[in-house]
């Protein structure tokens, strides 16, 4: 099964709530509170992401991170590439010479085209992206609602 870290699961919700008001600096306490993380978790989180550019720290009484960037400029792969490295399904789809059996493997270049597709859609989906409604929550909302009352 793939799947994230909860580190990285956590890091894409925290900049999915930081997208939702771009121009705002969140301190990690405020930001731990509001997406149910320990603050230390939240920290550390904020600090990688600063790293990597995806936030800029602000220093001050009012201090904390903002987005780097417009959310729209950035994609859920740069969050898990920030978190994780390279996004890839096998080690040889990241680096050469991590596998003996690399250059005589049948599989391996249908690895580094899957691995390649994946980025394509994790670069695709942007933080702006995360915060839309989906469509299925919008399908409830709308059949959630009540129906117009009819006039006798």
């Amino acid at each position: 099964m793939l799947r994230l870290s909860k580190m990285t699961d956590y890091s894409t919700v925290i900049m999915s709530y930081m997208a939702t008001r771009p121009w705002e600096v969140f301190s990690a306490a405020e930001l731990a509170a509001a997406v149910g993380v320990a603050a230390t978790t939240a920290s550390k989180i904020l600090k990688t992401l600063a790293r990597h550019d995806l936030l800029r720290s602000v220093r001050g009484a009012r201090g904390g991170y903002m987005l780097a960037r417009p959310p729209e400029q950035i994609s859920i792969a740069d969050v898990i590439a920030a978190m994780e490295g390279s996004v890839a399904l096998t080690e040889c789809s990241v680096h050469l010479g991590l596998c003996p059996q690399e250059f005589r493997c049948p599989s391996r270049n249908n690895w580094l085209r899957l691995s390649q597709m994946v980025r394509n859609v994790l670069t695709g989906v942007t933080l702006a992206d995360m915060t839309a409604p989906s469509p299925a929550t919008l399908g409830r909302a709308q059949s959630a609602a009540p129906a117009p009352l009819k006039t006798l």
